[in-house]
């Protein structure tokens, strides 16, 4: 975690989402349902309405400050709560006041304004309590622990990991990447807006189980082959996104705000256990950039690919089926 020469709160703001609606050409404007939202994901899917010509979006946002914010012998004055919002892929940050409730000492509200032509898929919110602290203005006091994400074109409001499947004749395409790649059934290009995987229907066979409903067996050899798959995915996002990180002007590594940071987010924890996933970030950018240590950590990186998969289950329950087959033909 970050160390702050100054005192600050130790818990994080709470963050909810508490209406969201679109502003369309025509004036109007469309309220959407709660289902645009979810606070589980801590995610607003913005395409839920259908709409293909919203100009903006206006999202209610309440805050809970942690305990101690406004204690009278707090070592902050001038306190300013604000919503950012942050697109890593078209560099746009957006700041918004909250105001706080009548009332209520701890609790803010108000509302953030989402242009859609500033966006072109997911954006990260986050809230930050900041003061004057030592005569210094606008340090941070608190923030939250965990970004919403803002999808402006999903229908799902979803956090995790999005990608995009396309099935593709390798030795025949005009990608000279999936050419070279004629031999493989799959693969992953970790550089695009958006993960892709390219499924090679040159493999006899592949698409016809990734596809099938069955039961049985080819069930199981289908989740097995699926949890490969994903393993590989896992591990070639990972690998994309610790090799394409921002760093601050002392050399420390900026967590990504789109898939990348929730990807690293993801993993981080089994790669490097039992602290902070920003330290993690920090010990895993050292290993890579420095002379020792990189290699070792592949083990830890395949593990946490391995978990995100759930590929031991996967297994176990194939080798399951096998058995009872060999039991039932045996009798």
């Amino acid at each position: 975690m970050k160390i702050y020469p100054y005192k600050r709160l130790n818990r994080p703001i709470q963050l909810r989402v508490t209406s969201v609606s679109l502003n369309l050409p025509d004036g109007t404007r469309d309220q959407l349902e709660t289902t645009a939202y979810s606070t589980q994901q801590q995610a607003v899917a913005l395409g839920i309405a259908g709409h293909t010509d919203w100009v903006s979006a206006t999202i209610g946002l309440s805050a809970t400050l942690p305990p101690g914010a406004n204690a009278p012998d707090a070592a902050w004055s001038d306190l300013r709560v604000l919503a950012v919002l942050t697109d890593g892929e078209t560099n746009v940050r957006t700041s918004v006041d909250l105001t706080r409730d009548a009332g209520g000492d701890l609790d803010w509200s108000g509302s953030l304004k989402v242009c859609r032509d500033d966006h072109l898929g997911r954006a990260s919110l986050a809230v930050h309590a900041v003061g004057t602290v030592d005569g210094v203005r606008g340090r941070s006091i608190a923030e939250t622990s965990r970004s919403w994400t803002i999808d402006t074109v999903s229908d799902e409001p979803v956090s995790g990991l999005r990608l995009d499947v396309q099935k593709a004749s390798f030795k025949n395409s005009s990608r000279e990447s999936l050419r070279a790649c004629a031999d493989a059934p799959w693969i992953v290009d970790a550089s695009a807006r958006v993960p892709t995987v390219f499924v090679n229907t040159d493999v006899e066979g592949v698409l016809g189980l990734l596809d099938s409903n069955g039961s049985g067996v080819e069930s199981k050899v289908r989740d097995l082959l699926v949890a490969q798959m994903a393993t590989d995915i896992w591990t070639a996002v990972f690998h994309g996104a610790i090799g394409d990180l921002e760093v601050e002007p002392g050399g420390g590594p900026i967590f990504p705000t789109d898939w990348q940071g929730e990807v690293l987010r993801e993993m981080l924890p089994d790669v490097i256990p039992g602290v902070h996933v920003e330290e993690a970030l920090r010990q895993v950018h050292r290993r890579r950039t420095g002379e020792s240590g990189w290699v070792e950590l592949q083990t830890r990186i395949h593990y946490a690919a391995v978990r995100r998969a759930d590929a031991g289950r996967a297994l176990a329950y194939a080798i399951r089926s096998l058995e009872q087959q060999n039991r039932e033909s045996e009798t």
